[in-house]
Formats: C-alpha cells, structure tokens, sequence
C-alpha cells in the first residue's frame, strides 16, 4: 500500500469537515445555514473550483428530490391516501396482529416512492383515524409505522435522500480513481429492492414477533378513546375544553382592548370566538378590538371563567346563545396537528405567527416531549420538528392548516379529499414517472420531473402548492454539501483517511472493514443528517474498498442504506414526527430501536453480499 502524505489542502479539508460535524452535532446554527456557509468556505479557499462550486443545485439528486416532493404532494391533494385508508382498514380489520402489518407494510412500500418522510407526514392523520375506529392506542401503531417507513425508504433508489444522492456521488469518484480500477456503475431504480423487501419484511416480523412487547403500553398521546374527547384533553394536555359565553359590560376594563393584549396572559382563558359590531368571528385575531356588548366565547374550567368575569366585569350567560351552532361538534372542536420536515414554522417562536388571523385557529398549548407549554412560554418557544399544537377551531379551518403543508393534523378529523375529480391525472402521471425511469435511459430527475410538471399542468397541484411542497431546507443542505463530497475525493482526504483506518485496523476479513463502515454511518446518522453522512462517508468507503480489494460499489451503497439506519434515537426525521402524537420518550426509541438496528445491519451487509 503506497502511503498517502498529508497535504495542506488536505488539512483545510479536515478542518473543514470537522467543524461540519460540530455543527450538525450542536446545531448552534441551523444545518442548512452552516451547510451553506461550508459552500462560502470552500469557494473562498479555492478547495473546489467556480466551475464545480454550484453543480450541487443543478444535480440530478437535488432536482429529483424536489420533483419526488411535488409528486408526493400531488398524490395527497387528490385524497389518495384516503382510498388507501379505507381500504387498510377494510383489510387489516381491529386487532393489533392484523393492523400493524397491513399499516406497516402499506407505508413502507409507498416509501419507496416517496421521501420516507412525507409518506409518515401522509399517514399520521390515517393511523390516527385506525387508531380511533379500532380503539387501539396510537402508541401501539405510530413506531412501527414510522420504524418500517424508515425501512421502505431502501425499496428503491427514489424512497430516500442518501439514495438518490448516491449515483451523484458516484460520478464524482470515478472522476478521480486511480488507474486500473473500473468504474462503479450507476445504481437502477430497483438495484436495491430486493434488500428493501427483506428490511421491510424484517421490521414487520419483529413487531408482531417481539417488537410489540416493547412498545409502550400506555402512553399520554395514545390513549384508545377518540381524539375529540373532553376527558383525552384533559388528562394530557390540561385543557378544559368547556365554552362559556359572556357579555361584557359597560365598565368592564376589556372595552376597546385587542385581543393581543389578553392571548399572552396565562389567566386569561382562551377567547375562542368574538361577536361584536354585528359580526361573529371563530378564533378572532389579535387586532380586533372589544367593544361595550361585545359577546366572548372563552374555553377554561368553570372555575376560571368565573374568576376571569369577576375581574373584567362581565355577565356569564347559562349556556351558549350566540355560538351554539359554530361549536356544534360536528362544525368545530379541538385537535392535534404536528410540525413536520421543510415547515416555516421551524426555529421561530410561536409569538411571530398570526394563526388566529391566517387561518382562523387558536392555539391551546404547545406540546414537547412530556412537557405542556401554554400562555406566555407557549408564545416564546423556538418551534422544533416534531412540536404538538393543540389546536381550536372549524374542522374546515383545521384541514386547510394541515393543507399548508406545515403541519400534520394527526387528529381524526372530518375531512374530504380536496381534488378527488383529479385521483386519474395523479395516478397516471405517476405511473408516468416510474415508467420512464425503468424503461428508459433518460436521467432519474427529468423522469420524474415529467410527471411532477405533468400534475401541475393538469391541475392535481397548483404551482404555489408545489413550491410550499418542496422542504427548501433538504435541498439547500443537500446542493450545497456535494461540494464537501468533491473536495475529500480530488484533495485526496478521502483516501488519506480510508488509509489510516485500514492501518489502525490491520489485518482482518473483508466483513470486519463492512461492518465497520456500517457502523460508522450508523452512529453519524444519530448525530448529523443522513445526506451530511452520506457525503462525508461514501468518498471514504469507496478508498477503503479499493485500498483492500472490495467492491467500492457495495461499500458505497453499504453507506447509503446506512445512514437510514437510525431507531436508537429520535434523530431521524421520522422518528421526531412520530414522537409528540405517540407520547414515546427517547427510552422507548432505546428500547425498541436498539434490536432493530442490530437487525438492520445484520440484514443489509448479508443481503448485499449475497446481491455483489
């Protein structure tokens, strides 16, 4: 083995890719930013020339990212998921035996087509609703749902982001392998299905088998009675959602008030709706005013409306008059919706946004983990994936949030599909998409771009609907860390590193280098995104590979599977969504993950051995 001498560039290279990892560690900035001032620091030190510096956001990875997004988006306007539901229930029948399979397995497959995210954003308010009509805890249901999309996410090469990212990654290194080492072939569409399926099918057995005497019995978020329940709100969220009409009087210190200057005021109950000036309003915004003979409609225990009337001198009225039909339960009511990947709402308090205004809302309380924010702290909480709202309002009011595409309303919500006259353009644009993809040689990008394009010309998705479909925050992360991939190959930092670990290593079978650069990915994954991962390990595993005298494209794609390798810890994107509506704590992820990635790995460096 001829020995790799340290260069400058190299070193400026590993400062570089030391300080990457810190802040996806840390996330003292947010990783999309840090990954773009990686791109700045890059350029600046001429570490990767102009010409390569921006390729990222032209690259066939990033582009097929956003298109795999707006498909996904298409397909959930349509009410697809909705026929899907119907139809899991219809099969999977009430028992947890028979629906964690039938669940898992369906959101597994449509995984494979769709970011792995996205399907588990798609399917909360599905489970949810199973989870309701057959009074099973939604505690039982979301892991495995979650864990097996993960898992779906390898059924193909489009079902997530290190897959699709990985043939990128691959012809950056073949620009710089040394001579008389083939080059590694791109990866089809189905290269690896076959070791998908038997993840998938391994996740679902292990649930039925073992898994389910893991999973928690009895979870505050998972409780069998149906979401809309007093007593549901009550006991996890302490929220009593009583209504209570008042009058305010002349005197009364709430005349010509906004309702600003009482939402952030812990003992104040919520003002849920105000009739005044001879309109009635659900959810009224900050900046209306009280006015003499306003009549509030407040949410709280009968105790707190009668202090909070006392003080402000009004006259509680013995039942609802002006609001009886708004809060009819059949119009209106009390919900969960949850902040999913790509949100405007990530890292900004809860104080800058209008939803009283926006969407005729009113929030209850924030929920993170086990702890319930409310009044003040509510308003200043940074927003984080995976937060809870508890929200109030028209279960209309409440779909076209979850519409928004920043959060989830994983409730059992009344809902109809929005565009259901538009379930054959989606399908058939689809089946578009897959088709060129497999039967011809035109790129992975503008195959499915064709069908994306397609869904937006015929009015499945509008343009608008596309963009806000599309979580900006993975493609900038994405475009600008594949010049941290080119830099490592053409420094030379890639193969300096793989030597080291060789030397440290010594000799040992090929299997020991496989499972060691399994577990690498692994262990980043928990720390940092799975694309970062990807990026910093593939260059590495392909060296490692040609330095001992295995296939670098086994060890590459040994990386790519993974980095999705991530159930010990509610660190993959998944894993946050599920965590807040499931009621799991970061034991539960420890107890029921640390089997399963012990599985996962058993499985993919078996099958991918058997496969090259």
């Amino acid at each position: 083995m001829e020995s790799i001498g340290i260069t400058n560039d190299m070193l400026m290279v590993l400062a570089i890719l030391a300080y990457t990892v810190m802040m996806f560690i840390t996330e003292v900035i947010r990783i999309d930013v840090a990954a773009i001032l990686i791109l700045v620091v890059l350029g600046l030190t001429g570490l990767v020339p102009d010409t390569q510096l921006f390729e990222g956001f032209a690259s066939n990875a990033v582009v097929s990212i956003i298109a795999v997004m707006i498909i996904g988006a298409g397909l959930d306007r349509t009410g697809v998921m909705n026929i899907v539901a119907k139809g899991i229930m219809k099969i999977g029948g009430k028992t947890e035996k028979t629906v964690i399979p039938v669940v898992s397995l369906t959101v597994g497959t449509i995984s494979g087509f769709m970011q792995n995210v996205g399907a588990t954003a798609l399917f909360l308010p599905v489970v949810s609703k199973i989870s309701s009509s057959a009074q099973l805890p939604l505690s039982r249901l979301l892991m495995p749902m979650g864990f097996c999309a993960i898992l779906g996410g390898t059924v193909t090469m489009v079902g997530s982001s290190p897959l699709i990212l990985l043939n990128d990654l691959l012809a950056t290194s073949n620009e710089s392998l040394p001579p008389g080492v083939d080059t590694i072939k791109a990866f089809e569409l189905f290269s690896t299905t076959p070791i998908g399926l038997a993840l998938l099918l391994v996740g679902v057995i292990y649930f039925l088998l073992l898994g389910r005497f893991l999973l928690p019995k009895d979870k505050p978020a998972s409780h069998t009675h149906n979401f809309r329940s007093d007593d549901y709100f009550r006991d996890n969220y302490g929220i009593d959602k009583s209504i209570t009409e008042l009058i305010v009087n002349k005197d009364s210190p709430l005349v010509g008030k906004m309702i600003e200057e009482l939402e952030f005021d812990p003992k104040v109950p919520h003002i849920v709706a105000l009739f005044t000036e001879g309109k009635s309003m659900i959810s009224p915004p900050r900046n209306k005013f009280i006015w003499n003979g306003a009549i509030l409609a407040v949410m709280g225990s009968k105790t707190e409306v009668e202090e909070f009337a006392k003080q402000f001198n009004c006259t509680i009225q013995p039942k609802l008059k002006q609001f009886k039909l708004d809060f009819n339960p059949s119009i209106s009511g009390t919900s969960e919706a949850v902040i999913i990947p790509g949100s405007r709402y990530l890292g900004v308090k809860l104080a800058n946004f209008h939803f009283r205004k926006e969407f005729a809302i009113t929030i209850l309380a924030v929920s993170r983990g086990n702890k319930i924010y409310k009044g003040q702290e509510m308003y200043e909480l940074e927003l984080q994936l995976g937060d809870t709202f508890i929200i109030h309002g028209r279960w209309t009011d409440q779909v076209g949030m979850g519409r928004s595409r920043n959060v989830a309303v994983v409730s059992d919500v009344p809902n109809e599909p929005q565009r259901p006259h538009k379930i054959p353009y989606a399908l058939f644009f689809f089946a578009l998409s897959i088709s060129l993809v497999i039967l011809t040689d035109l790129k992975l990008s503008l195959s499915l771009l064709t069908g994306a394009i397609g869904m937006i010309i015929f009015g499945v998705i509008n343009i608008d609907e596309a963009y806000r479909a599309v979580s900006w925050k993975t493609v900038f992360l994405l475009a600008c860390l594949i010049p941290l991939g080119f830099a490592m190959e053409h420094t030379g930092t890639a193969g300096w590193i793989a030597q080291t670990t060789i030397i440290a290593l010594g000799e040992v079978p090929e299997i020991i280098f496989q499972i060691t650069i399994a577990i690498l990915a692994t262990l980043f994954s928990l720390v940092m995104s799975n694309v970062g991962a990807t990026v910093l390990l593939v260059p590495l595993a392909i060296n490692i590979a040609i330095e001992t005298g295995g296939n670098p494209a086994l060890y590459a794609l040994l990386v790519a599977l993974a980095t999705s390798n991530a159930f010990i810890l509610p660190t993959h994107q998944v894993s946050a969504l599920i965590m807040g509506p499931g009621g799991y704590s970061v034991k539960d992820f420890l107890k029921v993950g640390s089997l399963m990635t012990v599985l996962f790995l058993s499985v993919v460096i078996t099958t991918l051995n058997w496969l090259f």
